[in-house]
């Protein structure tokens, strides 16, 4: 369906303000959406086009940004649509042919380095200083804006997408006073609402399963290996787990805290519904905008469909009808640091022939009035990823538990974990996805996961450990990347 590099939320904040001071700051002191508007009605008449997620995310441009930017600019915007699987492959076909077919770009932040280094993405800063656009962006929020818009120092992308897993339970269940009573009687405490570590997590689900008599289950998760994948990077590193030796660049996900991981798992399939190996994002959601299940983790849209927010749209007919409204708590995933699954960023081709007009429309897009706009909007996908996002009054009102929503998001995006971005990223995911098939097929844990880190170190070999360890080094030093113990 739908994630991510720089040198750390301190460099990148006294370098923002400092080179702000430095930069020309021209005659743009609008904010950042008028200030685009205005310089780019010179490419009126001009066409522009932009590399977008195929399917919901989509209708953004193609239903109101991008008319709404032809009307205030004369700029056309031509969208193409391309399934996530083949977005880098596409990006990085084009950039090696050198036909310029795309002007600007979503780029899932975890490919940025492998596009930067590759030389695909244009360095953004001239553009940032010219249009003034630098304290503006030091408005997203820190988690998104000190992690996932440098390389090497260099602006290559902006954070546009708020993607971090969230927790949500069923309220009604989870304090039910006979459900309390059965988990105080067997573990002799309270149960805890919600449940803050895993350990908790477990006790309350599997106790939820038994009282109900098989009628509601605990919780589920997708499971599917290509979301499986994301899971196990975040609980891996909520168990004190770190990816690699950093002095000799050897694979560590078969320590102790991955072996807990796909033993855990195991463990709580059993609580689990039948099947809930194979369940993908749709099946999860269905189960739990059903009543089926009692908690779940996903991304923030699951948040806003089980409220029916945006769900009366005909593009929003597959979303199953919710029978939980108004009973859905939101809260932090087990462990207190969700993963920043996916999420996008808007990024401009190194060999497009429209630079300066791509730059100016993701901008736009990216500024903090039109990106408040386009959060709210049911279709589109795009989740909060700016301070105001989380504060705003509107979006607070959308549904009575709005405000609680935007809460959790919040916290996520302050104590959110990014995903593993190497060169080469997605072969070392490959891996992993391949790790959870096994599980599945009911292989040792050990074994598999002893496995998966040989794989990594020849994936390491192969690429050349010093240029590796580099890239390692400057994702490990990022706030995001392994959490503060």
């Amino acid at each position: 369906m739908v994630t991510r590099r720089d040198v750390g939320k301190i460099g990148i904040a006294a370098g923002i303000a400092g080179s702000a001071g430095l930069a020309p700051r021209a005659a743009y002191a609008a904010d950042g959406a008028a200030s685009a508007v205005e310089a780019a009605k010179q490419y009126s008449g001009q066409t522009i086009t932009i590399v977008w997620e195929a399917g919901l995310q989509s209708l953004d441009p193609l239903n109101f940004s991008g008319p709404k930017w032809k009307e205030l600019t004369g700029i056309d915007v031509k969208v193409v649509e391309v399934p996530v699987a083949e977005m880098f492959t596409k990006i990085m076909q084009d950039f090696k042919s050198g036909a310029g077919a795309y002007d600007a770009l979503n780029v899932i932040p975890s490919w940025m380095p492998d596009l930067a280094n590759a030389g695909a993405l244009e360095v953004l800063d001239p553009f940032v200083d010219k249009f003034g656009y630098r304290e503006e962006l030091m408005k997203i929020a820190p988690t998104y804006r000190d992690n996932q818009m440098m390389v090497n120092g260099k602006i290559y992308g902006l954070p546009d997408d708020g993607d971090v897993f969230v927790m949500y339970y069923r309220t009604d269940v989870l304090n039910d006073p006979a459900i309390q009573k059965a988990y105080k009687d067997k573990h002799g405490a309270d149960m805890p609402v919600p449940p803050t570590n895993w350990k908790d997590f477990d006790q309350v689900g599997a106790l939820i399963t038994e009282v109900s008599d098989g009628k509601l289950y605990g919780a589920a998760f997708f499971r599917e290996p290509g979301y499986g994948n994301f899971m196990f990077q975040e609980r891996f590193r909520n168990e004190g787990g770190k990816f690699f030796d950093a002095e000799t660049m050897k694979a560590t996900i078969n320590s102790d805290a991955g072996v807990k991981v796909f033993n855990d798992w195991v463990a709580e399939n059993t609580w689990a519904p039948a099947g809930v190996q194979q369940w993908g994002f749709v099946e999860n959601l269905a189960a739990f905008l059903q009543g089926q299940t009692a908690m779940t983790i996903s991304w923030p849209p699951y948040g806003r469909w089980a409220a029916s927010y945006g769900t009366d749209q005909e593009v929003m007919s597959w979303v199953p009808k919710s029978t939980i409204a108004g009973k859905v708590g939101y809260a932090m995933t087990p462990g207190g640091h969700p993963e920043l699954a996916a999420g996008f960023c808007l990024s401009v081709s190194s060999t497009s022939k429209n630079k300066e007009a791509a730059y100016l429309f993701i901008q736009w897009l990216n500024s903090e009035a039109i990106s408040l706009e386009r959060v709210k909007l049911p279709y589109a996908l795009r989740d909060p990823f700016r301070d105001s996002h989380f504060t705003d009054a509107g979006y607070a009102a959308l549904w009575p538990e709005a405000k609680d929503y935007l809460k959790a998001l919040q916290d996520g995006a302050n104590n959110g974990l990014l995903d593993l971005s190497l060169l080469q990223t997605d072969k070392y995911e490959e891996v992993l996805r391949q790790s959870v098939s096994k599980l599945w097929a009911g292989d040792d844990p050990k074994a598999i996961l002893d496995t998966a880190a040989a794989e990594w170190d020849a994936i390491t070999e192969k690429i050349g450990v010093d240029k590796q360890k580099a890239v390692y080094a400057d994702w490990a030093s990022k706030s995001g990347a392994y959490p503060k113990m």
